[in-house]
């Protein structure tokens, strides 16, 4: 199985004096984002890092932790489903591939959900707006957060706007897909020719379009965001609790 981590963003909702390193080198206390999920990397013996922002500042991690990075030089004019399908000639047709978004913290049990061949897996958190309600005033929320529709453990729609009831379950940055799956998205990417589509809006459409299919798996476990300034101290304040 490989992991592509996601690590080309400069992470801009954060703070000036955050800006000045990857936002995955943002640190939670003594410890960076990137440092704080290592033993989650352990699980993986091909692992691919995607930089982009700042990138010589995680030299020193790829060398160390023996990641293969790839360059998104692009990174200022494309978005994170861009930085992944970079990964293309690096993977192995016989691999699934773990993604896994540079600014999030999570339970690294969360493994156990992929370790199924050849399917197509999203972990959803049911706890979501319990931390979002730390995260933002409540009128707020429905401007950060995204909709999910899901029915019988099949993901139907994601990333559209909440228009009024908040989802049960949020999605959280990772996800697993077979290299099958992995072709299908790449070329359909080409297809659509959009290099500013976000992640979950990208998904959205490979659903609707037949290119992709996605078992959700509930996770409760703790999960952690970081956009702001707020979000670090959140997990600051809470970090004794992992």
């Amino acid at each position: 199985m490989y992991l592509v981590y996601l690590a080309a963003g400069r992470g801009s909702r954060l703070p000036k004096q955050y800006r000045k390193r990857p936002k995955c080198m943002t640190k939670i206390k003594n410890k960076t984002i990137f440092e704080r999920n290592l033993n989650f990397f352990k699980y993986f013996k091909k692992k691919i890092i995607i930089t982009g922002y700042k990138k010589q500042f995680l030299k020193k991690y790829v060398k160390k932790y023996n990641f293969k990075e790839i360059v998104n030089k692009d990174y200022k004019k494309t978005n994170m489903v861009h930085s992944l399908l970079l990964a293309k000639k690096n993977l192995n047709k016989t691999n699934d591939i773990v993604v896994c978004y540079g600014d999030i913290l999570f339970d690294n049990d969360i493994f156990e959900f992929f370790r199924e061949k050849n399917k197509n897996v999203m972990p959803v958190n049911k706890n979501w707006l319990t931390y979002w309600k730390k995260r933002f005033k409540i009128n707020m929320i429905k401007n950060d957060a995204e909709d999910i529709m899901i029915k019988n453990n099949k993901l139907l729609n994601i990333g559209s706007k909440i228009k009024k009831k908040f989802p049960k379950y949020q999605f959280m940055g990772i996800f697993k897909i077979s290299f099958k799956t992995f072709k299908g998205m790449r070329s359909f990417y080409l297809k659509i020719n959009d290099k500013k589509i976000d992640m979950t809006n990208f998904i959205n459409l490979c659903i609707k379009n037949k290119v992709i299919e996605f078992k959700t798996k509930t996770y409760s476990k703790m999960w952690y965001e970081i956009d702001s300034l707020k979000d670090i101290k959140i997990a600051e304040r809470e970090i004794n609790r992992w």
